[in-house]
């Protein structure tokens, strides 16, 4: 968790984040800290209060850690700014999206944002499975779309999927690349837009392949995911994955990749579809493939 990325940069400095969830505010958050003025919308104040709150109790984390000075954490939270209006996108070099994975909401986002920021500004996508060729065809300008693809926990984790939709430019690509780097990010390049596509489709599969291995009676959740972490050097199972996760987005993802691909390898099992509509989705509810 480095100081001011920027200093020096091409980058441009404004960056506004659409969706104040657990991936938005963790976006907001690591770009903050490297330098960029942000500004966080999301449709309720009570979203928004939620997602400022996550961000400074994880700046704490890190300063009670030794890992941030807290006065850089008071000056990176002084960055951010927060609106339930969409319209505060309208002066951002880049615009990113993290809203729920449905897409006529992010159509609807799309198509707003593509009518009020600037001609030269990206808008990204956080997408995990959506293809951003669907995502991008509601603007007039899809060449600027690109899927920038972070990973939970944000302020943790290293690697950003960048997504090159069918008509996204290199401009748009070496844009999104430059921005995820300044926020300490290490970038691969999806050159062909699948559903899902690198990182989505190989969770998916092996999380499906142990979700049935599992209801089958093949194996424990516990014994499934220790095989992952001893035997493939995994540092978290497929199934613990699944309920820090979630396992409605997960299920929601591979469905996802499955309806666009018609591979049955992402077909979810029945016994997913059946813990989502009880409410076990994991961390979040208490209960999933573990009691937590």
């Amino acid at each position: 968790m480095g100081g001011n990325l920027l200093e020096g940069s091409v980058v441009a400095r404004k960056l506004a984040v659409i969706g104040a969830g657990l991936m938005g505010s963790g976006i907001a958050q690591v770009s903050a800290q490297a330098g960029w003025e942000v500004v966080l919308r999301d449709v309720t104040d009570e979203a928004l209060t939620r997602g400022t709150d996550g961000i400074k109790a994880s700046y704490d984390k890190f300063v009670s850690k030794g890992k941030l000075a807290a006065e850089d954490a008071e000056a990176a939270l002084a960055r951010i700014t927060t609106t339930t209006d969409l319209d505060a996108a309208a002066d951002a070099d880049i615009v990113v999206e993290a809203v729920f994975e449905k897409l006529e909401v992010k159509h609807e986002i799309f198509r707003t944002l593509d009518k009020i920021v600037r001609a030269d500004t990206v808008l990204a996508s956080n997408t995990s499975a959506i293809p951003i060729t669907k995502i991008a065809a509601a603007t007039e300008h899809p060449e600027r779309v690109v899927g920038v693809h972070f990973f939970s926990p944000v302020p943790m984790m290293q690697l950003c999927e960048l997504v090159r939709g069918y008509k996204t430019s290199d401009e748009t690509l070496a844009t999104a690349r430059e921005f995820a780097e300044s926020v300490g990010k290490t970038c691969i390049v999806v050159n062909r837009d699948v559903a899902g596509f690198v990182t989505t489709r190989l969770i998916s599969a092996l999380v499906v392949e142990a979700a049935k291995l599992y209801e089958s009676g093949v194996a424990t959740a516990e014994d499934i995911d220790l095989a992952c972490k001893l035997g493939f050097g995994h540092a978290m199972g497929p199934l613990a994955t699944a309920d820090l996760t979630g396992v409605d987005i997960l299920l929601h993802a591979t469905s996802n990749i499955y309806t666009e691909s018609q591979d049955e390898k992402f077909a979810p099992p029945e016994l997913m579809r059946r813990m989502v509509d009880a409410g076990d989705i994991g961390r979040k509810s208490g209960q999933g493939f573990y009691k937590h």
